[in-house]
């Protein structure tokens, strides 16, 4: 097990920091959408998702 282990501590190292990585900006989208953070920029007239945005009126349209 040692062995295996030492054969291949490059690889367990990169994938611990890949999932350090994902796991951190999960959470940080987790907590943008809890506190309404979102990547909208608000100008609903080149948006082409704009039917679907629960802003559509309220501000640019």
């Amino acid at each position: 097990m040692f062995i295996w282990i030492a054969e291949n501590i490059g690889t367990i190292i990169v994938s611990a920091i890949l999932i350090a990585i994902v796991t951190a900006v999960i959470f940080k989208m987790i907590k943008d959408k809890k506190n309404g953070i979102t990547s909208c920029g608000g100008n609903c007239t080149h948006c082409s998702m704009c039917a679907s945005c629960k802003n559509t009126g309220s501000k640019n349209s």
